[in-house]
This record gives C-alpha cells, structure tokens and sequence, in this order.
C-alpha cells in the first residue's frame, strides 16, 4: 500500500497521489496521461511546477529540490511497485 523508506510514504487513491513525510501531507490530483503518437501511455500524470508546499497546516513549508528529488523517486517506486507508470512533465 504505502512505501517506506526515507520516511517517505506514498498512497495511491482513485482521486490522489498522496506523500507524507515528518508529518506533513502532500496531494497531488490523480491526473491521467493522455499519450501522444508512439509513446508508451503512463497511468498516472504528475506537474512538477505543481509540487511547490505543503499541504496544510504546513502549506508555509517549501519542497526543496532535494526532498523533491526524494519525492518523485518514493511516487515512481510505488507506481512501478503496481505494475503501473507515471510520467512527470
């Protein structure tokens, strides 16, 4: 269900992607991708411009690029984990 490590853990719902790590929450909208001519098609679709807080209470917290980088590596490990692929655009 949630991947650990890094104490990051990642949830996958019909409606969200959802990370938490040290407490703090971040929802990304399940978002479908749409692929175009010969490209493989991903399940799930993530806006890296997006990815800026976190969500409230802590929503003052900016994600670094580090933790991003930490971030993006927990969601794609879960997805793969499902049989499942993501694209970040």
């Amino acid at each position: 269900m949630a991947r650990r490590g890094s104490a990051i853990e990642v949830e996958i719902t019909e409606g969200a992607i959802r990370v938490r790590s040290h407490g703090r929450t971040l929802t990304l909208p399940n978002t479908p991708h749409q692929a175009e001519g010969e490209e493989e098609q991903a399940d799930f679709l993530v806006y890296l411009d997006e990815i800026e807080h976190w969500d409230p209470p802590h929503e003052e917290h900016s994600i670094e690029l580090e933790e991003l980088q930490k971030i993006l590596d927990a969601i794609e490990d879960e997805v793969e984990k499902r049989g499942l692929a993501v694209a970040f655009e």
